[in-house]
């Protein structure tokens, strides 16, 4: 590991320098323990020095010999393992369990992994029952996502039938919009026959002050397109434009939009996405036809502004990716 690999807090720092002094005096060093105590009372280390380190620590605790291989993390204060087991996966620290039972099971450490992989659970706001145990509780989020991914109505009836998530349409949404481990096309599928949960999962986006493309993006990344084009393709484009003149209320009368013409504009970047990346369209569109084919459909917006959102797609890429 190096010998300065992690640094400690000025606190804990002169905990260990008045340790480190204690082991001194007793290997004999009782003058230079005097004169050490001496110039410490005259002048003390400034506050953003963090030595000793983890190395001197370990070497003083072990009677001065030289720390071969990993470190003890026993030997280190237990908030400091804990702090460094934190950086751990599930996988990783279950390995750990078995040679450092006492940190490895710590129930602070499984509760982080939690909230870090599944933001929100209704049982996050529970009051927890004697004997919860948050190490069972990731087991049983891992296990649900597993079978969420094999089959969306199966997994949410897994997560209800354990207590973790309440059959309400805003806490679903909650659970979808801050967790990564849905598969999105079971996702999708899971959408399209729960609106009124797409219709709370939209609510909780913010596109208040973004610009159109990338509001676009950050919408598709939550709720994945189709892969064609359909009826659920135009429900989201209709809910996010609805959402979108709703968090952006002065760029509305300013430029004169509304959902019907948002609608038109976000249909205009998914063709032009398509047109500018895919590598079957040999002759691309240009931004004078852009312009002129997006104002046939929008007549209230600007050319000026039409000419932005396509240096946005020609330089950043498609908002559906």
């Amino acid at each position: 590991m190096g010998q300065a690999l992690w640094r400690l807090p000025p606190r804990q720092q002169q905990q260990l320098q008045e340790e480190l002094a204690d082991r001194l005096a007793e290997r004999g060093g009782g003058g230079r323990q005097e004169q050490g105590r001496d110039a410490g009372s005259q002048k003390r280390a400034p506050q953003h020095c963090y030595r000793p380190d983890i190395y001197h620590l370990l070497r003083t605790r072990s009677g001065g010999k030289e720390p071969h291989g990993f470190i003890d993390l026993e030997m280190l204060p237990p908030e400091l393992g804990i702090t460094i087991l934190s950086y751990l996966n599930a996988t990783d620290l279950c390995l750990a369990g078995c040679v450092w039972q006492g940190l490895g099971k710590d129930e602070y450490l499984w509760q982080g992994l939690c909230k870090s992989t599944w933001g929100h659970c209704s049982i996050y706001n529970r009051r927890l029952p004697a004997g919860f145990s948050y190490r069972r509780l990731y087991l049983q989020l891992d296990e649900g996502s597993l079978t969420f991914n094999a089959n969306p109505q199966e997994g949410i009836s897994y997560f209800m039938s354990k207590g973790i998530l309440v059959d309400h349409p805003t806490e679903l949404a909650k659970f979808i919009f801050y967790t990564r481990r849905l598969n999105w096309k079971m996702l999708r599928i899971y959408l399209d026959e729960r609106r009124d949960v797409l219709d709370e999962l939209v609510k909780l986006h913010n596109f208040s002050n973004q610009f159109l493309p990338n509001a676009l993006r950050d919408f598709f990344r939550h709720i994945h397109a189709p892969e064609e084009r359909g009826e659920y393709l135009e429900t989201l484009i209709t809910k996010f434009s609805h959402r979108f003149c709703t968090c952006n209320p002065g760029l509305v009368r300013e430029l004169g939009l509304s959902p019907d013409a948002v609608y038109v504009l976000c249909y205009s970047l998914i063709l032009l996405s398509i047109d500018l990346t895919s590598p079957h369209v040999k002759n691309k569109m240009s931004k004078r036809e852009f312009i002129r084919n997006t104002r046939r459909a929008a007549h209230n917006v600007s050319d000026d502004f039409v000419g932005h959102l396509y240096d946005n797609i020609y330089l950043i890429g498609h908002v559906a990716a």
